[in-house]
């Protein structure tokens, strides 16, 4: 994404913050990020999609910094786990997402609400994979049930919590609370053999992808990343930051356009990880194998 995209995310998102959402017209946005209106439309289509991207550009960061505290690490590590909701809890928290989120849930904006609606389906498959991880396979059937209630948990916590103590509080103490409690309510329900939904339910709903190979995908992405010396080599960051966004956030991912950012990627070979370029070419094949082998 180029330094002016961004400069005008950055200041709508100041905007939106400030006055609202629906309150913020797109002459305020170009008063306030100084760029025209032939520039805007450039950039975005709506004001939907800039907050749009607002929240994917966020998510993208946060993504980038909750999958680097799994480097080196173990996966079924609780410790990191509950580190992995700390950073998202202060991330969601310093930049006033729920605020933002609040205001597009009770609007009549049908395409804003089915956004947030799936980002919310999103995190609940985030937390289920990872549950998998943590507690084993031989859990899975009741940790979908799980994955639903520690939100539940965690959200109500934190909105409690917030109310009775400064909003500069530390959120460590509540979010490490709610991760005890659900592991125990893991042990719980996996004993009674009881379950409210089952995982095929989530497994389905996000069957383009395999939610596993995305996870290494994001990994291998980053390593790369990391691994580019040279300072003026935004287009191959902006390559990879695209196939991401179009492995990760697309309903189709469209093949066509992955291999050509890929190929378009070897004039950068010189400044990566070629082993690790190689890794993640090997990945995209993956999930589209996957993608063409489902049943129609």
């Amino acid at each position: 994404m180029n330094n002016r995209k961004m400069h005008v995310i950055k200041k709508a998102h100041q905007l939106f913050l400030e006055k609202g959402f629906q309150a913020t017209s797109i002459q305020d946005i170009l008063d306030y990020s100084g760029i025209s209106k032939g520039t805007f439309y450039n950039y975005f289509s709506s004001k939907n999609e800039l907050l749009i991207s607002i929240f994917k550009t966020l998510h993208e960061k946060m993504e980038s910094e909750r999958d680097k505290l799994l480097i080196g690490q173990d996966p079924s590590s609780i410790e990191v786990f509950t580190q992995q909701i700390e950073l998202q809890m202060n991330m969601n928290r310093t930049n006033k997402l729920v605020a933002l989120f609040e205001e597009v849930l009770v609007s009549n904006d049908t395409e804003l609400k089915q956004f947030i609606k799936e980002g919310q389906l999103r995190m609940v498959n985030w937390i289920f994979t990872r549950f998998i991880e943590i507690f084993g396979e031989d859990k899975k059937p009741y940790l979908l049930d799980c994955a639903v209630m520690f939100l539940g948990i965690l959200h109500h916590n934190v909105k409690y919590y917030t109310k009775f103590f400064e909003f500069s509080s530390s959120i460590n103490p509540v979010v490490r609370y709610s991760v005890e409690r659900i592991r125990r309510v893991v042990e719980e329900v996996s004993s009674a053999g009881d379950y409210l939904l089952k995982p095929e339910l989530i497994e389905n709903r996000f069957q383009q992808t395999d939610h596993r190979n995305l996870h290494i995908l994001c990994k291998s992405i980053l390593t790369l990343k990391k691994s580019i010396k040279q300072e003026d080599q935004n287009d191959c960051m902006d390559l990879l930051d695209f196939i991401q966004e179009e492995m990760i956030h697309s309903k189709k991912p469209r093949k066509f356009l992955i291999e050509s950012a890929i190929q378009s990627l070897n004039r950068c070979i010189a400044f990566m990880d070629a082993k690790e370029f190689e890794n993640l070419e090997k990945l995209v094949l993956s999930c589209f194998k996957s993608l063409e082998e489902e049943p129609v």
